[in-house]
């Protein structure tokens, strides 16, 4: 299934039905009088969170959505019939903005939540409701009211315990796809990921869901490359383990870039706990290895564990360390 984590759709709210004018014709009452009945309410339309959908694509094929309209009254005091519902699924973690695209309306962040976004019109009502003592025969009916219409833009943010950051050819798909049953695409050139992917890992029993999230260069907050497209995504994540390539000359710099990136982007992003690890250990020789690894842990400022993703090699000590980051649910 193709990734698709934004889209822009119009929404409409049922009209109300039309209100009847109507009277009484039957042979055998002395007296006939108004009997149109009331229109039926249009239908609302709602958004729905669900958990088995993690991308926004339906809505590249369907942009429009109207909710059908209330029935109109009809004689002998008959009222329409309310229009109904509609109801929009949409992914956990999708947030609803206003047509700027700036303005937060809802954030659906639990699976089964109902979000009332256009109401739908009330019916007119037909000429019996305006009977009196003064006015025995109206010969008037309202018209139903309008719907509310909106455009709304979706923006999806994916819920994952773990998100992986790191430059291009880090390793992040190749970690998820030894953690997980994921099979992100996975090859020797830039931008092998053109759109996260999810796993689900376990770590001593535990259940963890780890999103490998597009890398990221130098500029990715002004909009260089993949990852500003795709930092959203890290978000709403407990934990980041950030990878660097062994192989890389300068490992620090390789640290710095990702860092700086994060901050400019969202300082409570940047302020998350991360796990750092050197990735690629088999294809380096061990005084190299610890040589950079004293490098990283003296720019960071932090413990760095070293790994191989392919090798399976010290996975699951930086595992169990990010997972102990993670909070139980309801916490």
């Amino acid at each position: 299934m193709k990734f698709l984590d934004q889209a822009k759709i119009y929404l409409k709210a049922g009209d109300g039905g039309n209100g009847c004018i109507a009277f009484r014709h039957e042979k055998f009452v002395e007296y006939g009088g108004p009997n149109g009945g009331n229109g039926g309410k249009g239908a609302n339309v709602y958004f729905e969170a669900v958990e088995n959908l993690n991308t926004l694509i339906d809505f590249r094929y369907q942009q429009h959505f109207r909710a059908p309209k209330g029935v109109n009254g009809s004689g002998r005091s008959r009222a329409g019939a309310k229009g109904e519902n509609l109801i929009i699924k949409v992914p956990v973690g999708t947030e609803i903005l206003a047509e700027d695209g700036k303005t937060l309306i809802k954030d659906m962040t639990i699976a089964g939540e109902r979000f009332l976004i256009a109401k739908g019109g009330k019916g007119g009502r037909g000429n019996e409701f305006f009977k009196t003592s003064t006015n025995q025969a109206p010969e008037y009916a309202e018209d139903g009211e309008e719907g509310e219409e909106y455009w709304v833009w979706l923006r999806l943010k994916l819920i994952a315990d773990v998100g992986l950051v790191g430059l291009p050819n880090a390793g992040k798909s190749t970690l998820l796809s030894m953690l997980t049953k994921a099979r992100p695409k996975i090859a020797n050139y830039p931008f092998t990921t053109l759109h996260p992917n999810l796993g689900v890992a376990m770590v001593d029993d535990k259940e963890i869901l780890l999103a490998d999230i597009p890398g990221l260069i130098e500029g990715a907050s002004e909009g260089a490359g993949l990852g500003i497209n795709f930092l959203r995504h890290v978000d709403r994540c407990s934990v980041l383990i950030h990878l660097i390539d062994g192989t890389e000359e300068d490992i620090a710099h390789s640290y710095q870039v990702i860092r700086q990136e994060l901050e400019k982007y969202s300082p409570s992003l940047a302020a998350k706990k991360e796990v750092l690890a050197i990735n690629k250990a088999d294809s380096l020789l061990p005084e190299d290895l610890e040589k950079k690894k004293k490098e990283l842990e003296a720019c960071s400022k932090k413990e760095v564990f070293v790994i191989s993703a392919i090798a399976g090699q010290g996975i699951l000590p930086l595992l169990r360390r990010a997972s102990s980051y993670i909070k139980s649910k309801g916490e």
